[in-house]
């Protein structure tokens, strides 16, 4: 009988409010308590309602009973949380909110609220880190009110600078103990900084077939490891020779570096599929010498037969002229496996060109070459009005050690063998 007679009592009060009559559904709704004490949708709109008129002390007691009937729905410890703010009982804000965060740890507007409350208790570091972390969950700016989308974005402002001020004082405190030291020791220190002060991310190898375990995964490696790299810098002139001759006499050799099957999916690659705006002419291809080509870049050919090239059984090397095109960018990818490793030489390089391996942006520089793992995250763009061109080829991963390329070459051609095929070609 009380089940029926508070649900007739709370269908009443629902009409009057939407009548905008509220001192009648309040009526109603101490009807409902009168009956049900312990009702917790009826005490929290009686909070709503003396919140409405300023009673706060009378609101957080309401909302603080409709919590405790219950205690695991976050949004009556929210509002509990805004009658003590209103209160200005921030000890009761913050008990509050961490119920919440006790329930769920990434609900969005306990930790705005909580980062809010603690920026105004002078709690920069704590507040500084709430705030990064609402800034994560944030639902989309179009589904916050216009009061929250401000707050936020004060917060992440906020954030941002004390970051900012924080990585200028570790930077200056840093700086005698890391000077003399040239970028190659400092890089990967330099790198856990940046991430701990959020400046940067750490990428992850992601390798589409074989993941050689184990290896550092670094962004680009050390000069040290490829003491070749100065007898190829050293060609760069004879190659952008040959290359520039195949430009002008307009080779046919140079083909779509992507290209999918009729009826391919949209991705995103589509806007490069088929395109020669991102263009590839091969000396080498999945481990076979491209003869007409070696032939018609005799310099080239030469140098690369001098290089300590990948040999991935049917796999590797390969060895290009990467053209990119104005106004191109190639996505953001990762490769097919981090046994190897990848080389550019760059060869005509203008204004507005940009390289980024995971959390490091690089310019190239004509006559100049690289190596980095292309398991982590990269992309690369040629924002000029000219064509870029790039010598790519790859080689083994330094840190793999003979005996360990001998097996891996091994399980390439024993899954051949036998039609396994789970190490897909590039």
């Amino acid at each position: 009988m009380n089940e029926a007679r508070v649900a007739q009592l709370l269908s009443a009060a629902a009409a009057e409010q939407r009548a905008q009559r509220p001192h009648v559904a309040v009526q109603y709704l101490e009807q409902i308590v009168a009956i049900a004490p312990d009702h917790p949708q009826a005490l929290n709109s009686l909070g709503t309602h003396a919140l409405s008129t300023g009673d706060f002390a009378r609101a957080r007691d309401l909302f603080t009973k409709a919590a405790a009937a219950d205690p695991k729905e976050p949004v009556l410890w929210l509002n509990v949380a805004r009658a003590a703010r209103e209160l200005g009982d921030d000890a009761g804000e913050l008990a509050a909110l961490d119920q919440i965060l006790a329930i769920d740890a990434r609900f969005f507007m306990a930790l705005l609220r909580k980062a809010h409350l603690f920026q105004r208790q002078g709690q920069a570091a704590a507040a500084a880190t709430l705030w990064s972390q609402a800034s994560i969950v944030a639902p989309a700016a179009e589904q916050l009110t216009p009061e929250l989308r401000e707050l936020l974005a004060q917060g992440q402002t906020f954030a941002a600078d004390y970051h900012q001020r924080t990585g200028r004082l570790i930077d200056e405190a840093l700086a005698p103990a890391r000077a003399g030291l040239d970028r190659r020791h400092a890089r990967r220190f330099d790198a856990a900084v940046d991430a701990m002060l959020g400046r940067r991310r750490i990428y992850a190898n992601e390798c589409a077939a074989l993941h050689f375990p184990f290896l550092p995964a670094d962004e680009y490696f050390d000069r040290e490891h490829f003491p070749w790299l100065g007898e190829l810098e050293a060609a760069a002139p004879a190659i952008r020779a040959e290359l520039q001759d195949l430009l002008e006499k307009g080779d046919e050799g140079f083909r779509p570096y992507v290209q999918y099957p009729s009826g391919y999916p949209e991705s995103k690659w589509s806007h490069l599929d088929h395109s020669e705006r991102w263009s590839a002419y091969f000396l080498w291809r999945h481990g076979k010498r491209v003869d007409a080509h070696c032939e018609r870049c005799p310099d080239t050919a030469a140098t690369l037969a001098k290089l300590p090239l990948a040999d991935h059984a049917g796999r590797a090397p390969t060895a290009f002229f990467s053209l990119l095109h104005p106004k191109t960018r190639i996505p953001p990818h990762t490769g097919v496996t981090n046994a190897r490793t990848i080389i550019h030489l760059a060869l005509v390089v203008p204004d507005g060109c940009g390289f980024r391996v995971g959390g490091e942006t690089r310019q190239w520089v004509e006559g100049e070459a690289f190596a980095f793992d292309d398991t982590i995250e990269h992309e690369a763009w040629n924002d000029s009005d000219q064509l870029r061109a790039v010598l790519i080829l790859d080689v083994w991963n330094p840190y793999i050690t003979v005996q360990e390329r001998e097996l891996v070459n091994r399980l390439y051609a024993v899954a051949d063998e036998h039609g396994l095929n789970p190490f897909p070609d590039d």
